[in-house]
């Protein structure tokens, strides 16, 4: 069974500094249809305003994923780690036992637009963590490249969960499948520019659910950069 989940059905906020869509309930939105699938629990798409950003706030037992699109997010915590993540970038923070972080965009010539991923833990109560790592744009032309795992396959950072995230560039008529073993689930978030998923047109914003499917085939690209998501049930 495939689900389409049309971007312009997400929850939207704007706080002057920060727009935000929420795929999944979060915040001030709630619906009692999207607070999850199997241990996908929040994407966010975020765009900051330059010069501002999240100030120094806690987390804790939730594997956290950063995934720029445009512009450079500043990152501190407490762990010591300070990084600027840039677009083709995806970092990693555990938060585990708990951690304390900030995300600024300290570009004040435009904003800072980021995907937010969190994903429920396979073991809650482990030791915080973080890791950085590039994948450039020939990595992902045309293909599905592994950039998370529950392994660290393939140079990908490492999640405490049997959760795995490919990321893809698509253009003309470029295309790529992904088998999805009996009993896992997928889900094809578009993050920009638009392409073809298994014969669904999707938009900047969209996403597709599969739950029983045999495989995910993206093709027919215009500018599209596409994440897709091989879960275990939850």
């Amino acid at each position: 069974m495939i689900t389409a989940r049309p971007g312009r059905e997400r929850g939207h906020a704007d706080h002057g500094w920060l727009k935000s869509a929420h795929s999944f309930s979060f915040a001030e939105y709630h619906d009692p249809k999207h607070t999850h699938f199997g241990p996908l629990r929040v994407i966010n798409e975020d765009r900051i305003a330059a010069g501002t950003g999240f100030g120094q706030h806690g987390h804790r037992d939730m594997e956290i994923v950063s995934y720029v699109l445009d512009g450079a997010l500043a990152h501190e915590d407490s762990m010591g780690n300070r990084a600027s993540i840039v677009p083709g970038e995806v970092q990693r923070m555990s938060a585990g036992t708990g951690v304390m972080h900030s995300e600024f965009n300290h570009n004040e010539g435009g904003e800072t637009h980021f995907l937010q991923i969190w994903i429920l833990p396979k073991r809650a109560g482990v030791a915080p963590g973080y890791e950085q790592k590039m994948f450039s744009a020939e990595e992902k032309r045309g293909r599905l490249r592994l950039v998370m795992s529950g392994d660290g396959a393939e140079a990908s950072v490492t999640v405490n969960q049997d959760a795995r995230l490919y990321a893809g560039l698509f253009d003309g008529n470029d295309s790529a499948q992904l088998p999805l073993a009996a009993g896992r689930l997928g889900y094809v978030h578009m993050a920009r520019g638009a392409a073809r998923v298994n014969g669904h047109v999707l938009r900047a914003g969209d996403a597709l659910l599969f739950q029983d499917e045999p495989a995910i085939t993206v093709d027919a690209g215009d500018s599209a950069e596409v994440l897709v998501f091989d879960l275990p049930r939850q």
